[in-house]
């Protein structure tokens, strides 16, 4: 039962150990009023510590839970029974020390898997509405839901509790790149079967619910020059 919970494995797969994640001292406020989406934006490359950064505050184990019986820990965002059936996956050819390529994220192992190798850009240009949001980006986030983890408790209630708890992600994201001095842009419109496909999954048990691009924006300080 307990492995109902945990992250998928995509065992066989490369690993890669991600570093520690960085302490974010911006003042909340600061993030927030300056939170836009960035339609412009220039593909910087990434640190691994940068993408652990991402991955770490936005779906990671924030503590453990001594109180339940199975044991988990509870992560960055509000779950409904704390089942968290969400996943996390990227796409990136501009960070440090990965090879191009989709990635998976394992928050209690804080590892990602390289599930699909290769430079996938035109296959994604071809899958947004927006095409050329994947050559502007450093970084595609893509957050999937394993629905039966919470179907299964609240009935068709669980699908309702995954798409807030898509949002509540998604929110993180955006927080880390303001911090971080990185511009994003949220995505919704996608062709589901196409980017499904690119992920493996079947679109049914699992699909992916929404998209967050990150980039360097061009039309405000640039990330270097980036002051609060």
């Amino acid at each position: 039962m307990a492995q109902f919970y945990e992250s998928l494995p995509y065992e066989g797969y490369p690993v890669i150990h991600l570093p520690s994640a960085s302490p974010l001292s911006i003042p909340l406020d600061s993030v927030l009023t300056a939170r836009a989406s960035h339609r412009e934006m220039f593909p910087a490359t990434l640190s691994l510590e940068d993408t652990s950064t991402f991955l770490h505050y936005a779906y990671g184990p924030m503590r453990k839970n001594s109180t339940s019986s199975i044991p988990r820990s509870f992560r960055a965002v509000p779950s409904g029974g704390a089942l968290y059936p969400l996943e996390l996956f990227f796409y990136s050819s501009r960070v440090e020390g990965l090879e191009a390529g989709c990635y998976h994220y394992n928050p209690d192992q804080a590892h990602v898997r390289r599930v699909l190798s290769g430079d996938h850009s035109p296959r994604l240009s071809r899958a947004l509405v927006q095409p050329d949001i994947i050559h502007c980006s450093s970084i595609l986030f893509f957050i999937t839901s394993v629905f039966e983890r919470t179907v299964f408790k609240y009935g068709n209630r669980g699908y309702r509790f995954a798409l807030l708890e898509t949002g509540h992600v998604a929110q993180n994201l955006n927080l880390v790149a303001g911090a971080l001095g990185l511009g994003c842009l949220n995505i919704g419109g996608f062709f589901d079967r196409e980017v499904d496909s690119l992920l493996g999954l079947d679109g049914l048990n699992q699909s992916t619910l929404y998209l967050v691009a990150v980039g360097s924006p061009r039309t405000s300080n640039p990330r270097s020059d980036k002051k609060w």
